[in-house]
């Protein structure tokens, strides 16, 4: 699988621009220099996720079912109802005219090159562990008001059976003025600065910097790869294992693909920090600048995703005693 490099050169405009800095741009606002300093003091970082999307109404209502967990746990809808329940789902879905909506994709002339549009965007939006699940939902709620109200319909939810307090969202695509919704990256970048501001107004420090920025280099897992890996049930991540034992056993990683790419990134932010704190310098924020220095001297290897696995497995084997051979007796 090709490994997703994110480009800091061109293109759609990154959270942190850090490479403008490599181009010795100086003008940093105050919104900057703040931006700057949550990211080298690690601030913890927002994560918004779009975990995928029904294209039929069994699939919206199977998730709505989900995240709803069968009905006993609330959902806040865009009008400010709650809905609970055996077979809340359904109602949902009438409520929403998504039975009206698949009806006329049917009634449509049938184009068998073109996959169906989903009818609903199934997103996340997460905390660290140690969140306020409290200033979570309200946060997020405060971002659905901004940019969906009396738009796209949608219900929300807030979960706390794991460690990370997160928010479902499941949005409907088409909006009440007949307008779908594509997201793309640089709408899930304002997502993650708005849901990031917000919980800072509710005195929750948050962030919102892309991942090559900050030197983190690992692929986010899917939502299904990464709940199986969490019963230790991925036959992927287990395909991934095998593959990359192997390999070392053989004495020999095999280079990943994006690899070349990859360094290049990596070398264009080094560059961009370095550049970064001689501005900061020259502008007389010598802590901020010393701060930047040192967060450029610490930044995680640029490894790829296997690269990243052998060293856990590596770590893992070392970790394990080394068993005592019992002398055999005959």
């Amino acid at each position: 699988m090709r490994k997703r490099i994110v480009d800091l050169s061109f293109g759609e405009q990154p959270l942190l621009d850090i490479g403008a800095y490599a181009r010795r741009s100086r003008v940093i606002t105050p919104a900057k220099r703040l931006h700057i300093a949550l990211t080298v003091h690690r601030a913890p970082e927002v994560m918004v996720k779009v975990s995928g999307g029904a294209r039929t109404l069994a699939g919206v209502e199977e998730h709505l079912a989900y995240v709803g967990r069968e009905g006993e746990v609330e959902l806040e809808m865009d009008n400010g109802t709650r809905v609970d329940g055996k077979g809340f789902e359904k109602q949902v879905v009438r409520d929403w005219d998504l039975d009206l909506e698949e009806l006329d994709r049917r009634s449509a002339a049938p184009n068998p090159l073109r996959r169906s549009v989903k009818l609903v965007h199934n997103l996340i939006f997460s905390m660290p562990p140690g969140t306020s699940p409290k200033a979570v939902l309200k946060a997020v709620k405060k971002l659905a008001m901004n940019e969906w109200a009396l738009k796209h319909r949608y219900a929300l939810v807030l979960h706390t059976d794991e460690q990370h307090p997160h928010v479902h969202v499941v949005l409907k695509a088409m909006s009440e003025q007949g307008e779908r919704l594509n997201i793309r990256k640089a709408t899930l970048r304002s997502w993650r600065a708005q849901f990031a501001e917000n919980l800072r107004e509710l005195g929750v420090t948050a962030n919102a910097t892309e991942r090559a920025v900050r030197g983190d280099s690992r692929s986010h897992k899917s939502d299904a790869i990464y709940r199986a890996d969490r019963r230790r049930e991925s036959t992927h991540v287990v395909r991934k294992q095998r593959q990359v034992l192997q390999e070392l056993i053989a004495g020999r990683l095999q280079a990943q693909e994006g690899r070349e790419s990859l360094l290049k990134t990596r070398e264009t932010v080094r560059e961009g920090w370095r550049s970064l704190s001689a501005i900061l310098d020259d502008g007389g924020d010598h802590r901020l600048a010393e701060a930047v220095r040192d967060f450029e001297s610490r930044l995680s290897p640029p490894w790829t995703d296997k690269e990243w696995l052998a060293r856990d497995l590596l770590q893992e084997r070392r970790r394990q005693p080394d068993r005592q051979r019992e002398p055999r007796t005959r």
